[in-house]
């Protein structure tokens, strides 16, 4: 359990603003073991993430004005705290690719421009339309009903967090090795790191659906079975959605970097809240 929760803290620090620091960074400690053993709690850190922002966006719902804008509001407020709780970490990886193979044709010339600190025109574009289908996404959702959108915001932001697993696990990484962050966690991720993410995934969904069931919070006519119906939809578009970026990646470059990991967990985020969108 110590050692869970040493990985698991180190998995909040890496990916998140969420201070880890002092005293309690020196007991969790460093090492590019830690890093890839850390790996299988990447969903994990979507559960904190996605409990903060669908914290917040409920508060907003409960305080903004009874209007037809209020869902608006909370949807574009509660993205852009989501972005600041990870410091953008994965709308830089969306930027830094679709700039690289939107850039150049040339697979080593793509990698280059995907190390530069720069955003381009392909990496602004890409990150302004992927935050405004988000947030259009988030207000049709709480449109149709505020729980509904809250419920949305947690699962998402957990299920993004698991496919990248897949990438890690089945695809090599490229580029710069000696001076990428990611290659601790692309050296090897492990069978167990694999369960322990699809572990805090279905943890997550079971969460959702037994509140559902206990309390009726989605508040539309969306019976257990239902909501079943529907997130199994939104998982299915997640997941066609990796398949694509995967086939995307090895066809491009041969493999994956630690921004392909980013550029993934956005396109599979945004996916879900189609998905779910498309099942009601």
């Amino acid at each position: 359990m110590t050692r869970f929760l040493r990985h698991y803290l180190l998995s909040i620090q890496f990916f998140t603003r969420i201070p880890v620091t002092g005293r309690l960074a020196e007991w969790v400690g460093f090492s590019p073991a830690m890093l890839r053993a850390s790996a299988g709690h990447f969903p994990g850190v979507g559960v904190v993430v996605g409990l903060l922002v669908a914290g917040l966006t409920f508060v907003l719902l409960m305080l903004l004005p009874l209007t037809g804008s209020a869902p608006l509001v909370a949807a574009a407020l509660g993205t852009a705290f989501g972005v600041y709780v990870t410091g953008a970490f994965h709308e830089d990886g969306l930027a830094d690719v679709a700039d690289g193979l939107g850039g150049s044709a040339d697979r080593d010339r793509a990698l280059v421009i995907m190390k530069d600190s720069r955003v381009g025109a392909f990496g602004a574009i890409a990150v302004m339309l992927t935050l405004l289908c988000k947030v259009a996404l988030l207000a049709l959702l709480g449109d149709v009903s505020a729980p509904l959108m809250v419920m949305a915001l947690f699962v998402a932001h957990v299920v993004s967090r698991t496919w990248p697993l897949l990438t890690i696990r089945f695809m090599a990484h490229v580029g710069d090795v000696a001076g990428s962050k990611s290659k601790p966690l692309a050296d090897q991720i492990t069978v167990f790191s694999l369960v322990t993410g699809f572990m805090w995934c279905f943890v997550a969904l079971a969460l959702v659906i037994y509140v559902q069931a206990a309390t009726e919070f989605v508040a539309i006519d969306l019976v257990p079975a239902g909501l079943l119906q529907a997130l199994l939809t939104a998982l299915v578009a997640s997941g066609v959605t990796w398949a694509l970026m995967a086939r995307w990646f090895l066809r491009r470059l041969g493999g994956f970097t630690g921004d392909c990991l980013g550029a993934t967990q956005q396109g599979c985020e945004l996916a879900f809240y189609l998905g779910l969108a498309v099942s009601l």
